[in-house]
């Protein structure tokens, strides 16, 4: 039975987690390396920890009724964790089991001071490292107290801590072992952390070294401020040398005391530089062994590093594959797409398949590989202009890595660098028949695929889809809609550029192009109201969707008096926009057909906030400011020497914007209209192939690639394990903040204004929308959780399309993510609502009800007493 329950250190290896938790097995991985050395010591494995649980059966009742629980409910999942962990530490050890630990104890010393850990087979994972969740007990001494400390570290399995851990990360606590790992004390000089890369920037070439007298635990408890040191390529570039005052110390008896550090000792490092270098050396080589940064603890004895633990760095966000070792830099797609959320496998693949640009991917998230353009100084011009007018963090971002010595290499403007940046896109005239011929040609364009994909099913769908994206392509990258586009942007930059220069005042375009004709997506907002005013004279209707929670209610609609109307309004809205969502660049977000409750809060809300007709009230409203802001301008401008002259430019401009910049949302329409025809072919697929058991869930699917799924459609076999492994790394990376800008270096690069025209305290932002408004804060993450009411300002991560059915009903928007001609800046400046966007933390700054003033103009929030 003894090998059952206890495996020396050196017997296991990081493949064996289930055997002896996270911590035993990268300790038993780390005594497999040349040069490393890992004080001795042995696992009680997790068979020992079963064992204990099988004795007592109301810890496994009182774990189900954990599991139950609302991970909200801090004081039930207190007590009843208390209560588990209570329970464990009384059973009694058996003979057997008690007498494998001892007999290993007298192995290794029976006498010798032991370190007591918890090693928990969720711990020390790559995509979460379960740091400080579970137990650990210094200079334990004597069987007895061996045995006593390693019933606490069964128990700790159930700190509350731990336990939230797990159920923020989704992980069930009954799929959890405890492992608890015995080794003989060190006793250091020093001790501390390092990270083999930075753990703030993510730079991989960076390791960081935390460094503190005596044991490690006076860092890690927050007792003392570490000595700081930066390495990089073999030298010490940083050092911050703290003053020691306290030191954790082991006593002769047996456990641990902080004391006093010697005054002479205070301010010396507590490692020299060549340790430092040392010791970085050393965990590289720990690094290249486990193929990931780590987050490595240490200890220096006699000259000597002992190496205690090595877990994964699971903060850093990964580097996308590049198949070479040449530098590269990477800008984020789903900030420029407002979608920073991680998209499913299947999500992804559609979109590189449908992209315009080859997209890598990481994280979940994806990136366009900018280096090229970089390299060339006349691509690089232009890819920073476009960039900046964009979002000025992704242009400071890249000025940042440019600034970085020889990290990209210049090349010359005819090299592969690509050919030097062209002009400007052939003009064309300022006509309507232009958007109208272009909108047409899309809708006969989505037409054709829904009558083609029809009886397409099996292989054969498949092959109808690769071909249905090659014609996606084509009609998104047509020239024609491109120069409309550009026109738009163009005549809108001309104005605030040149109405700047000529009026003094700023974001005049903002004006000019509220309630411009043909946007897609603005009509979008306004046709809701258009529902609340057919909802509205039945309140029988009103309160029952107010109780609305199944997908179902439509059908139930047609029961009520004035349901029917309700009802065909809702199917009508749904028809035209119902396969828009939040995040919808990933195909795999449920679209509003699939989840029609999604829009009824924004109904409950246009019914309560607005009278009937306030859709052609509000177009109205903005066309009349807009024709009036047009006719002011044109009038001073007339008063300036040569006048006449730049009123006449300044009008063409206008009709220009005018004409153009409504389309800017349409391209997107298409290419979602377009997405949600191949969805709907690919769940009957997925239902087809959930009918023949061959997949457990159609949403399986979700988490294959579209070549993954073709060939499970064709072999009718699906790999089950690769699903839940693509489910878990999906789950992760929600705990991953996705960069505007990364390296190849792993660094993450987020950008910033460098701006001093602000008041302090203030928030910054850039101003993509005209306008100063005060108001209450509503911090909202999810549309369908919005509560809005007259004059709130809108607080959120990032806008879609999808949200701007929500703009009709607030008074301002603020966004941590967005550029100047991103969705939710177009929708603002069409409904006239002061914005701001790309406002770093802004959701995390600003409490909801806080009341803020947002300068739209100037581009800053106030948050008011």
């Amino acid at each position: 039975m003894t090998e059952q329950y206890v495996r020396d250190l050196h017997e296991v290896d990081e493949t064996q987690v289930a055997v002896v938790g996270g911590k035993g097995a990268h300790l038993g991985g780390l005594t497999r390396i040349d040069g490393v050395r890992v004080p001795d010591g042995f696992c009680v494995t997790t068979d020992a920890f079963r064992r204990i649980m099988a004795q007592e059966p109301s810890i496994g009742d009182r774990i189900d009724q954990l599991s139950r629980l609302d991970p909200d409910d801090r004081e039930a999942i207190r007590t009843l964790s208390e209560r588990i962990r209570r329970t464990v530490e009384e059973v009694a050890v058996p003979g057997d089991l008690a007498a494998a630990i001892t007999g290993a104890l007298a192995r290794f010393g029976e006498r010798a001071a032991y370190a007591v850990r918890s090693s928990a087979t969720a711990e020390d994972l790559p995509t979460a490292s379960f740091a400080g969740q579970q137990d650990t007990y210094l200079n334990v001494m004597g069987p007895a107290e061996v045995l006593r400390h390693v019933s606490r570290c069964w128990a700790s399995l159930f700190t509350e801590r731990a336990v939230a851990y797990r159920q923020r990360n989704g992980i069930d606590h009954r799929t959890v072992h405890m492992a608890v790992v015995v080794q003989r004390m060190v006793f250091p000089h020093a001790a501390g952390v390092l990270f083999t890369a930075d753990p703030v920037t993510g730079h991989r070439k960076t390791a960081t070294v935390d460094a503190g007298l005596g044991l490690g635990e006076a860092l890690v408890s927050g007792l003392v401020n570490p000595d700081v040191f930066t390495v990089r390529h073999g030298e010490v570039v940083t050092r911050a040398i703290a003053v020691k005052q306290r030191a954790v110390h082991a006593l002769p008896a047996g456990g641990t005391q902080d004391v006093a550090v010697d005054a002479r000792r205070q301010e010396q490092p507590a490692l020299t530089d060549a340790q430092v270098v040392r010791l970085v050396q050393l965990g590289r080589r720990i690094e290249a062994h486990f193929g990931r940064p780590q987050d490595i603890e240490w200890c220096l004895v006699d000259e000597g590093f002992h190496i205690v633990q090595s877990r994964p760095i699971t903060t850093l966000f990964p580097i996308p594959e590049s198949g070479d070792q040449d530098p590269h830099v990477y800008v984020s797609v789903g900030h420029a797409q407002m979608m920073t959320d991680p998209m499913r496998p299947l999500g992804i693949s559609v979109w590189q398949l449908t992209a315009m640009a080859p997209m890598h991917t990481a994280g979940g998230r994806l990136f366009v590989d900018v280096t090229r353009r970089l390299a060339s100084p006349a691509s690089r011009a232009g890819l920073l202009e476009l960039m900046g007018r964009g979002d000025p963090l992704v242009r400071d971002a890249l000025e940042t890595v440019l600034d970085r010595d020889d990290f990209v290499p210049s090349l010359p403007d005819a090299g592969p660098g690509g050919p030097p940046a062209g002009g400007a896109p052939a003009p064309i005239e300022t006509d309507p028949a232009v958007v109208t011929g272009l909108i047409e040609r899309s809708r006969v364009s989505v037409a054709a695929l829904e009558r083609g994909i029809r009886a397409k099913t099996g292989p054969a769908l498949f092959d109808f889809l690769l071909e249905a994206f090659e014609e996606h392509k084509r009609v998104l990258t047509d020239p024609l809609s491109l120069q409309a586009i550009m026109a738009g942007m163009e005549a809108t930059w001309w104005l605030n550029d040149k109405l700047g220069e000529w009026l003094g005042e700023k974001n005049v375009a903002d004006t000019l192009t509220l309630s411009a004709p043909g946007n897609v997506t603005s009509e979008m907002g306004l046709a809701l109201l258009d529902v609340a005013d057919v909802i509205r004279p039945w309140p029988q209707v009103v309160a029952f969707l107010a109780g609305v929670g199944d997908e179902g209610f439509l059908d139930e609609l047609a029961t009520l008096a004035g349901g029917s109307a309700a009802r065909d309004a809702i199917v009508a809205y749904l028809d035209r926009y119902g396969m828009r969502c939040v995040g919808e660049i990933d195909i795999t977000r449920p679209r509003w057909r699939e989840r029609p409750t999604t829009l009824v809060p924004v109904i409950l809300d246009n019914v309560r906030n607005f009278g009937p007709g306030a859709a052609e009230e509000r177009f109205e409203q903005g066309r009349r400011k807009a024709e009036k802001k047009e006719q002011d301008v044109l009038a001073r401008l007339r008063a300036l020497p040569d006048g006449e002259q730049k009123a006449d430019e300044a009008k063409r401009m206008i009709d220009r914007v005018r004409t153009f910049i409504g389309y800017r949302e349409y391209p997107k329409y298409n290419i979602i209209s377009r997405y949600f025809v191949y969805k709907q072919a690919l769940l009957e697929e997925a239902e087809r192939l959930v009918r023949a058991g061959v997949l457990a869930a159609r949403e399986d699917v979700f988490y294959l690639t579209f070549q993954e799924f073709h060939d499970v459609v064709r072999s009718n076999r699906v790999d089950d394990r690769l699903v839940r492994q693509r489910k878990d790394a999906f789950r992760s990376y929600h705990a991953l903040t996705p960069p505007r800008v990364l390296t190849s270096d792993g660094e993450a690069l987020t950008g910033a204004y460098r701006r001093d025209d602000v008041p302090a305290g203030a928030l910054v932002g850039l101003p993509v929308s005209a306008g100063t408004i005060e108001g209450r804060a509503r911090v909202v993450l999810d549309m369908a959780q919005a509560d809005l009411e007259a004059g709130d300002i809108l607080v959120t991560t990032f806008t879609d399309p999808s949200w701007s059915p929500l703009f009709v009903g607030i008074a301002g928007l603020v966004t941590e993510v967005g550029g100047l001609m991103t969705h939710g800046a177009v929708i603002a400046r069409e409904y006239g609502l002061p914005a701001v966007v790309g406002v770093e933390r802004a959701t995390r700054l600003i409490r909801d009800g806080q009341r803020i003033r947002v300068h739209g103009t100037d581009g800053y929030i106030e948050i008011l007493p």
